[in-house]
Order: C-alpha cells, then sequence, then structure tokens
C-alpha cells in the first residue's frame, strides 16, 4: 500500500479576499502601533502574536483539509460470482444446456478470464444456499415473520455475496454476477448495489432462465385432518396447480400404508388451481399415513412434485355432548334420538320443564340439574341450547359464564337452537350474548311462522362446508337440499354479525341486509358456535328416515369438537391454530391442563418442546390465557417442513402429553421456478453496469480491461474543525490578553 500525504484548500474568491484584508490589515496597524512604542520590544511581540492569530484565523477561512491517499500496489480485482443454489439445477424449455448451471459454466472456468490477467487478478466464487443455523456464520435472516429467527434452511441470499466481494477486496475493480436472479433470503439486492454504487463498482449480469412459468403440475397441499373415526367417512381436501396451456383429465391416487387404494379422474384447469376432495372411510385403528399422487402428463418439466405424504390417527370415538332444552319440542325429541343413537357420541340431556318441579326424564340419557363444578362441565365437548334463557329458574348468570368460558378457553362447541317462546332473547345480556353469532329483532321475540313451507338456500360458503354436506358430489348435494321438506317457523334474525359464516340463508325472504341467515357459524376463542334459525330439521325424516338428520347433526356434533379432539390425554388437551401449519407460518399453540382431581390448573408452569426434523429442540413456555379453565397458550414459527415432534409438561402435576405435528410446505429452494432477471437487471442499473448474455463474455473482458484503476482510498482531516486546531487558537488567545495586561495595555 502506497501512502500519499497533502494539505488542500477550498478557496472562494470571497474568502480569499478576505483573508487577504484581514492580513493586511492586522500588519498596518501593527507596524502603526510599533512605531508610537518606539518600536519598544514588548509591543513588537505582542503585535507578531496577533498578526500570527489573525493568520492562522485567514487560513481557517481558506477550509484547509490534511488529505492521505492509499493505493494499493497490487493488481486491481475483479469477482466473479456465480449462482450455485438448487434453483439453478431448472432445465427451460428453450435452453439448450442441461440446465441453468450448465448454462453459466463458460464464465466459472479460469481460462475464460485468462486474457483478463494480465489487467487484473480474477477471483471466481460461487454462493450457494445460506448454511443452517447450527454453523457458527449463520446469519440472521431479516425477511422471516420472527426478525431474531436465525436462518435453518436453504436458500439463496444476492445481497450478502455483493457486499462481501467489495468488503474482502479493498481494490475491486467489478463484479460479474450469474444467476437466474432468484433470492428468497437476506436483505433486498438493490440495497447491496447502492453501497458498490458508492464505491464506484459496477457490477456487469448475465441473467439466465425463462422468466415465464414452466410447463408443470404441482401437487400444492394435501389437508388430510390430523385425525379420523374408524368407520366414519372422512372427506380430505387437495389442490393441484398448473402451468400448462390445455385442460387435461389427471388420475388422482390415494394409497395407505396397508395398501388400500383409491383412485378419482380429475379435470386440471388449465393455467390455473384446481381445488377437489377425496373421500375415504378408515377401518383399523392406529397410526397410518396417507399418501396423494397426480399421474404424470406430457409436457411438464418435472414430476417430482406430483406426490405428497401425511399421517393420520384413526381412533375410536366418544363425544359427550349436553342438550339443555325447557320444553321437550318436536326438534329437541328428534335430536336426542340422534344423538343417543350414535355409537360415537355419549349424550346427556338437561330437560327444564318450565312449570313442572322436577328437571331431567326417566331414563340414563337426562341428569337433573346442571353441571355443578367447573370441572364437570369441562367434560362436555359440545353444549346444545335450545329454547332456554335465565328465566324461569333455568340458566344463571354464572351457568352462561361457565358455557361461555368452556367455549372460549376449552375449545368445546356450542349450538344455539331458538323456539318459538323466545326465551334467548333473556341470555343477549348474558356472557353469552357475545357468542350469539346473529343480530336478534327484538320487536318480534317469538320469531316467524308460516302455513306453507319454507326452505333453506345454500350460500357459497354453504356449498363447500363440511357441515352442509348431504350427499357426496356437490351437484348431488344442491339437490339433496333443494328437495328437503321445509320448515313452517323461522327464528327473527336480522343479519349475521361481522366475522361469522353464513352456510344458509331463507330461500325467499329478505331485508336491507340480504338473505335472512338461517345457519351461522363463527369461531369464539378456541371453540366453535353455530346458529340454527329454525326448528323443522326433524322434517327431514320424511320418507327418508335417518338419512339426512342424523348424517347433519353428526357432522354438526364432529366438527364442533375436532379441535378438542385433535390430542387429548388423560388430564391435557392440545391443539393448535392453523390446524396444517406450513413452513413460516407462526403457529399458535393451546393446552388446557387439568389436576388430578379433575379441576382446571388455575396457575402452573406449561412448557412445550418441539423437535424438529433435523434434531433441533426449541422449548416455548406457554402462558396462561384463562387460569379459571386452565388454559394456556404459546406460539412458534417453525422454519423445517417435515414431522415435528411435541411434548407438553406440567411441572406442578407432573402429566406429559406427546404428539407429533406434520409442517407442511416445500423448502425455499425449488426447482422449476421461473427465472427473475428483473432483479438482475436492477442491480447493473444501480451499479452503472452492463445486461449481457453469456455469447458476449468477450466484451466483458475488454470492458474491464480498459477501465480505469479504482480511484485510491482518501483520507481527509478537517483541519479547520480540528479539535487540536481549535485549542491552539484558544491557548494563543489567551497568552495574547496576559501579554497586554501585563505591558499595561488593560
Amino acid at each position: 500500500m502506497i501512502q500519499t500525504n497533502s494539505v488542500s484548500f477550498a478557496w472562494t474568491p470571497a474568502t480569499a479576499v478576505i483573508a487577504v484584508a484581514a492580513v493586511v490589515a492586522t500588519a498596518l496597524l501593527g507596524l502603526v502601533a510599533c512605531r508610537r512604542s518606539g518600536w519598544r520590544g514588548s509591543t513588537v511581540a505582542l503585535e507578531a502574536l496577533r498578526l500570527l492569530m489573525v493568520s492562522i484565523a485567514a487560513l481557517l477561512l481558506g477550509g484547509p483539509e490534511w488529505v492521505e491517499q492509499y493505493r494499493p500496489e497490487e493488481k486491481p480485482v475483479v469477482a466473479v460470482l456465480w449462482d450455485d443454489s438448487g434453483s439453478m439445477q431448472t432445465r427451460d424449455a428453450s435452453m439448450s444446456a442441461a440446465s441453468r448451471s450448465d448454462a453459466i459454466e463458460p464464465l466459472t472456468q479460469v481460462e475464460s478470464w485468462q486474457s483478463l490477467q494480465g489487467r487484473a487478478e480474477v477471483v471466481i466464487e460461487s454462493f450457494a444456499e445460506t448454511k443452517s443455523a447450527d454453523d457458527s456464520t449463520a446469519r440472521v435472516n431479516p425477511i422471516s415473520a420472527n426478525p431474531e429467527q436465525s436462518i435453518d434452511e436453504p436458500g439463496t441470499d444476492l445481497s450478502s455475496p455483493l457486499v462481501d466481494a467489495a468488503t474482502k477486496h479493498d481494490n475491486l475493480l467489478g463484479v460479474v454476477l450469474a444467476s437466474d436472479g432468484d433470492w428468497n433470503q437476506g436483505s433486498a439486492p438493490v440495497q447491496a448495489a447502492g453501497r458498490l454504487r458508492s464505491l464506484g463498482i459496477p457490477v456487469f449480469v448475465f441473467p439466465v432462465g425463462s422468466d415465464t412459468q414452466l410447463p408443470d403440475v404441482e401437487l400444492l397441499s394435501f389437508d388430510v385432518p390430523t385425525f379420523a373415526i374408524a368407520g366414519k367417512r372422512v372427506r380430505i381436501p387437495f389442490s393441484i396447480e398448473s402451468s400448462l396451456p390445455r385442460d387435461h383429465q389427471a388420475t388422482v391416487t390415494m394409497k395407505t400404508n396397508e395398501g388400500e387404494t383409491i383412485t378419482k379422474e380429475v379435470r386440471v384447469q388449465a393455467m390455473g388451481r384446481t381445488n377437489s376432495s377425496i373421500d375415504w372411510e378408515p377401518e383399523a385403528l392406529g397410526e397410518t399415513s396417507l399418501t396423494l399422487s397426480v399421474s404424470p402428463t406430457t409436457g411438464e418439466v418435472r414430476d417430482d412434485n406430483n406426490e405428497m405424504t401425511s399421517p393420520i390417527s384413526i381412533r375410536e370415538e366418544k363425544l359427550r355432548v349436553l342438550v339443555i332444552e325447557s320444553v321437550p319440542r318436536w326438534e329437541y325429541r328428534y335430536l336426542r334420538n340422534a344423538l343417543s343413537r350414535d355409537p360415537g357420541v355419549d349424550v346427556s340431556c338437561l330437560l327444564f320443564h318450565p312449570g313442572l318441579d322436577k328437571h331431567g326424564g326417566g331414563n340414563a340419557d337426562y341428569i337433573s340439574e346442571f353441571p355443578a363444578t367447573k370441572a364437570e362441565l369441562s367434560k362436555y365437548d359440545v353444549v346444545f341450547i335450545g329454547d332456554v334463557g335465565i328465566d324461569d329458574g333455568q340458566l344463571t348468570i354464572e351457568q352462561c359464564e361457565w358455557l361461555r368460558g368452556l367455549v372460549g378457553q376449552q375449545a368445546s362447541g356450542i349450538v344455539f337452537m331458538p323456539g318459538w317462546q323466545g326465551r334467548e332473547f333473556s341470555l343477549l345480556d348474558t356472557p353469552l350474548g357475545e357468542l350469539i353469532p346473529v343480530v336478534m329483532d327484538e320487536g318480534q321475540p317469538r320469531g316467524w311462522g308460516s302455513r306453507t313451507a319454507q326452505h333453506f338456500e345454500l350460500t357459497e360458503l354453504g356449498r363447500r362446508s363440511l357441515l352442509t354436506k348431504l350427499a357426496d358430489t356437490t351437484d348431488e348435494n344442491l339437490e339433496v337440499w333443494g328437495n328437503l321438506p321445509g320448515f313452517q317457523w323461522y327464528a327473527p334474525v336480522v343479519r349475521a354479525k361481522p366475522g361469522t359464516e353464513t352456510l344458509c340463508v331463507h330461500q325467499e325472504i329478505s331485508n336491507q341486509f340480504g338473505r335472512l341467515p338461517l345457519l351461522v357459524t363463527r369461531t369464539f376463542g378456541g371453540g366453535k358456535v353455530l346458529f340454527m334459525g329454525t326448528d323443522g330439521a326433524w322434517r327431514w325424516r320424511k320418507g327418508v328416515e335417518d338419512l339426512y338428520h342424523y348424517r347433519f347433526w353428526g357432522q354438526v356434533v364432529r366438527w364442533m369438537a375436532y379441535r378438542r379432539s385433535m390430542t387429548s390425554g388423560e388430564n391435557m388437551y392440545l391443539y393448535q391454530s392453523p390446524e396444517r401449519p406450513r413452513v413460516r407460518q407462526t403457529v399458535t399453540v393451546n393446552a388446557n391442563v387439568m389436576e388430578s382431581s379433575g379441576e382446571p390448573l388455575s396457575k402452573g408452569d406449561v412448557t412445550l418442546r418441539v423437535v424438529s426434523p433435523a434434531g433441533r429442540i426449541e422449548t416455548i413456555r406457554l402462558d396462561s390465557v384463562g387460569e379459571e379453565w386452565g388454559a394456556f397458550s404459546g406460539r412458534f414459527t417453525p422454519h423445517e417442513h417435515g414431522m415435528h415432534e411435541l411434548t407438553l409438561f406440567c411441572k406442578q402435576t407432573g402429566d406429559t402429553l406427546q404428539t407429533k405435528l406434520l409442517i407442511q410446505g416445500a423448502s425455499l429452494e425449488q426447482v422449476g421456478k421461473p427465472a427473475r432477471p428483473e432483479v438482475l437487471e436492477e442491480i447493473a442499473r444501480v451499479t452503472r453496469g452492463q445486461i449481457l448474455t453469456v455469447d458476449r463474455l468477450d466484451d466483458v473482458v475488454q470492458w474491464l480491461a480498459a477501465m480505469p484503476d479504482p480511484p485510491p482510498s482518501v483520507r481527509r482531516i478537517a483541519l479547520w474543525s480540528h479539535p487540536f486546531v481549535v485549542g491552539l487558537f484558544f491557548v494563543l488567545l489567551a497568552l495574547f490578553w496576559i501579554a497586554r495586561k501585563g505591558v499595561g495595555l488593560i
């Protein structure tokens, strides 16, 4: 390194004139003073000191700077950076090379830069996936959901290689960058480009790959539920995305570990996403996995993304349901029969019988009073609230608060089934009022009746919902709902509340808010809420007996109890949202912990241990969110796809609950995705470089050879504001005033 030093001034005509005038005027005044004193030595020394101070001040007006220049002795450096990430293995249809990586291979050869060796030192470096979080050099991922979460999966960072090249090489002449432009980690490349521009370093980019969607068929999602019930049919949705220019017929095949195979023909839409589902009825209990595959088609560039596997647990079912009603109307009677005959449901009925001294009924399904403790109430997965209120010695405010906590804190479900007596209006001012998903018409508390049959009409959401699926296909389901026997009474509903989902509306009646909602759902806390606005579902048995009536209420009970049944132990429940999370998606984990006596744990130390497929361990402390119900909650963000092992532990009770959670999603680096040449073009534009193709390699060599050496590194020290100069000036002023006093001028 060669160093040269100099002093520079920034004179302007005005500052130069002022400086000269000040020095000349000071010198003339000094001469006059010395002559008057008879050239006394003390006066001459004093005026000389004055002239020195003014001269220094005049020089400072010119803005003097001490300039140090550092010029490297070695040759300048040209950094050749080429992308070696996973996406570079893509073969574009328009390319003659086997892959994008092979297309840029000439740039990675030392021989290609031989003619530039005499002018500059050529450094060829590859950059690939960022290192994992276990590596000591791992970087923080600034675009992740959690900024403090280290990178723990492969991805491409275009910004860091550019910044690192400028940091490592002090005498950098230029950068050559060959890539497909795909980046998914690190800061935006344009930020690094701005830094290189400030240093005067151009970037010559070689984009590779097609920026159009490659012809491919990909299985995007396979939403297998956490568990299913033996002997109960389950519908499993899936999505297929096609970038082919034509529709085509594909065969979707689902296989189980035991060898069972189910096939379905699906018409895949061109240049779009196709959503469908496949039905399966499990038989054997235990853990198994399902594999869904889409048959390959002519013209797609890859077929390794046409298959997905997901685990599922097959269990026996025993759901506990509480039905609370005032009078045994027909809707109540047939609902009780449907639930009591369901082998997977254990039903308890509380019939208040207004006007009678005793509650309950005559067989084992009946209970004589509302559960006396929260521990007893927490055993129920679903609660049906009929034509019941807080009047006539029915529910109390405290019991309403308990029911609200059961839904919000323990993920149970609640079904509101109002009746013609209008007792549900007395619940609106209780804690249950917040759960009711509709706004009621207080001017018509007894609802509306009709001598002619009224009918449901499915909404768009209702056509896709599992609750309203009474037939196997969409067309058959619409036909079934259109032919169901009608109802002759409906609740006084004005509209659905915000944040709810309306599945069915009145076929004819509407108001200023649209069709009257009759079947409305919502989520409250961890649980589900359903509002049934008629009491005529029992009529669906006409001509078909139990076919639709039993199926509907069976689906309602299982849908509402699903979260609570995800993972359960003797004294613990564990469920998460979303049910099937994806990579980099924040997962909310909720747990309910009971003491050995059955009472909810009011306070405790509850932790969740998460072990990723790669063996990384994360321990999450769950915070108490509902002490009265033993509810705890926490969050974590998975950064790996695959099976994660979860262990819930409570220090106070010593109980543990183990389960597995599948994290869906593909890795950041994917083969077959379109290139992003616009990213590289922006880098070249910002740094004042060039955009080239691989066959123009010789042009880059000539441009680099003709470029001047990088300017020397310059260090400037502003003398006019340097502390030493300021301190010297104050010392001279002090000496001047002391000297004036010494000679008797003050």
